[in-house]
């Protein structure tokens, strides 16, 4: 029997260890687990080399709770210990570090597990006493190790026939719910549903597959048959081989979309496709990510991108790895090369994962234009699901804008597609002004929009529809990218005014009638919010008409979506609306003509009424006075 401390000086290490770890704690069960893994796929290693004079057998990891003792066994078939090396990798290595190890993170709030190989000791946030009972695969005694959460252990011989290592943890009273299968239960299924190697978690009854129901006869000759046979199997929670591990040609659509389901089995929309990541050079990763059906909204989708190493679950917080545009879709990331800091929680800054995060947004970038080339009927079905995605990345990452030039999609109100490079080609005739100016007339909301759609469509124009939230953000960095071409939304002036050319229409009112006209309107309209413009337009055109200036509201879509906002110290910017006032419409004639000062002043309320509820900007007491007024022209 040996007798004496671990390799530390000091006598705090353990509460150390638990303080700085107690909001991660659940993690003990994830490092035993990795643990008896690794010595499992070690032992497999040197078998396949010759190494090891073993059989590698049914291996599996073992994970049992026994309630009334108060302890939780997780027991592997790996390649085991001597005692010597008991004392090597436990009672030396492990805290080998631990005097830097205080100087460091004595006051430090940041996680602490797997800096000096403290794996193993993570045991000690829920056990008050942990014993380690061992059998080498080499031809030596099995160790028992006994440790009660001081620097004093035992290491004695022990009796254990069988390969592998044992730890036993005697649950500490303030981690006494630990010992719930619920508990456990849930933490295998976080952390090791795809482990490599099988984990049994208790037993299960199922049928009998090789079980023959039989006939049989009563006494009074009626036919009974025999119910199915029920048989005791191990519980395996793991899947050991899961789709991403594969490789692209073994599995077929069904099988990624099954995967799907496994990963978010709450998720009942399929995804619309998916994207094999497989790299082993200059860092290996390798995983599946799926696009889903994202609504209009950038909120981030509850069911994350998951981030394992060696098919051990670590997170779901991808920061760093994953570029932000691509936070929304969904999957799995598998990567040894990642760097993660010593609780495996969160990324230590590194060009490694700089290079990672560029291949994915490579690799993203040219299955979509491979999806675009090989079928773009069937990519134009899918782009209003995917779009925000794509939209972002073309913002936010200007290698993916320079690619996604080739695939992204301009959808017009009539329901045609085309890139930017195509749009621009079967605009630029048509709706290049007077100036050279090419403009790209838009909508953001075709019902809405419908009277200004109208006149536009009308003209031979097209007008695509753009309705996604950073669609603001996005049309300023075409802009910049396009000779003289400038997007405008098609409620944001008259037709004619948003695209001049050289034939102005002719007003039917002298400049001194708009000046007796223009201090009228003004006085009824009574807003500081409307800008009253006279404007010579088609006789047929509304009377008035609401716009909204391009540039006052594209910097409030901008600052709604996380931009702009206090730019040049405007702070919040105010609804600012233009009503522009057709001075060759009969109606603004007779405004005019008019000299009964009540009856004029009715005549411009229910025009800007109107105007107003084909903006949708007509609410509350204005819209039941107008109501009221309506029904009092019609009696």
């Amino acid at each position: 029997m040996a007798k004496g401390n671990i390799n530390v000086s000091v006598e705090n290490i353990f509460p150390l260890i638990k303080k700085f770890l107690y909001s991660d704690h659940e993690i003990f069960l994830r490092e035993l687990i990795s643990n008896g893994t690794d010595a499992t796929s070690k032992l497999k290693h040197l078998i396949a080399i010759g190494e090891a004079k073993t059989e590698l057998g049914d291996a599996k990891i073992e994970v049992s709770i026994d309630k009334e003792a108060k302890t939780i066994t997780i027991k592997d078939q790996g390649l085991g210990m001597t005692a010597d090396e008991v004392e090597k990798y436990i009672n030396q290595i492990a805290f080998s570090g631990a005097e830097e190890f205080l100087d460091n993170y004595k006051d430090n709030e940041a996680g602490i597990i797997g800096h000096f190989g403290l794996g193993f000791y993570s045991a000690f946030m829920v056990a008050e006493k942990v014993e380690l009972i061992t059998k080498s695969f080499k031809d030596a005694p099995a160790a028992h190790w006994t440790c009660d959460g001081s620097p004093e252990f035992t290491l004695v011989e022990h009796e254990k026939s069988d390969r592998g290592t044992e730890i036993i943890l005697h649950i500490a009273e303030d981690s006494l719910d630990f010992l719930e299968e619920s508990k456990i239960g849930g933490l295998l299924n976080k952390y090791n549903r795809f482990n490599q190697v099988p984990i049994k978690f208790g037993t299960e009854e199922i049928n009998d597959p090789e079980f023959t129901p039989a006939t049989t006869k009563d006494a009074e000759g009626k036919e009974t048959t025999e119910a199915h046979k029920q048989i005791t199997v191990d519980n395996i929670i793991n899947n050991t081989e899961p789709a991403w591990t594969k490789a692209p040609a073994d599995l077929s659509d069904k099988d990624y979309e099954d995967f799907y389901r496994e990963l978010y089995p709450m998720q009942f929309e399929e995804s619309l496709f998916h994207i094999h990541l497989n790299v082993d050079y200059p860092f290996n990763l390798t995983g599946i990510l799926f696009f889903p059906k994202l609504s209009q909204s950038m909120d981030m989708q509850k069911d994350k991108i998951q981030l394992y190493q060696n098919q051990v679950f670590v997170t779901d917080n991808v920061e760093g790895i994953v570029p932000d545009f691509l936070q929304m879709l969904k999957g799995v990331i598998d990567s040894p090369d990642i760097p993660l800091n010593v609780s495996r929680s969160g990324l230590q800054a590194d060009g490694a994962v700089k290079k990672i995060s560029g291949y994915i947004t490579k690799k993203v970038g040219d299955k979509l234009a491979s999806l675009f080339k090989k079928d773009r009927a069937d990519f134009e079905t899918k782009w209003n699901d995917i779009k925000v995605i794509i939209e972002y990345g073309m913002l936010s990452e200007d290698k993916f804008f320079d690619k996604a030039q080739k695939f992204a999609l301009y959808p017009t109100v009539g329901g045609s597609y085309f890139t930017f490079d195509e749009l621009i080609e079967k605009t630029k005739d048509s709706q290049t002004d007077k100036d050279g100016k090419h403009v790209i007339l838009y909508a953001a909301n075709k019902d809405a929009q419908h009277s200004y759609i109208q006149e536009a469509t009308a003209k031979g124009y097209e007008v695509v529809l753009l309705d996604s939230p950073i669609i603001s953000h996005l049309m300023q960095k075409l802009e910049g990218s396009g000779d003289k071409v400038t997007f405008s939304r098609v409620d944001a002036d008259h037709i004619d005014n948003l695209i001049k050319k050289d034939d102005n229409v002719i007003s039917k009112l002298s400049d001194e009638e708009k000046e007796t006209l223009k201090p009228i309107i003004e006085g009824a309209v009574n807003s500081k919010s409307y800008t009253v413009q006279l404007e010579a337009m088609d006789s047929t055109s509304s009377p008035f008409i609401i716009t909204v200036p391009e540039f006052m509201r594209r910097m409030k879509e901008m600052q709604a979506s996380g931009g702009g906002g206090g730019m040049m110290g405007m702070g919040n910017f105010p609804d600012m609306y233009n009503l522009v006032v057709n001075t060759n419409s009969p109606l603004v004639s007779e405004i005019l003509n008019n000299k009964d000062a009540a009856a004029q002043k009715g005549l411009i309320s229910q025009a800007f009424d109107l105007a107003k509820l084909s903006q949708n900007l007509l609410h509350g007491e204005d819209l039941t006075n107008f109501i009221k007024r309506s029904y009092e022209l019609i009696k």
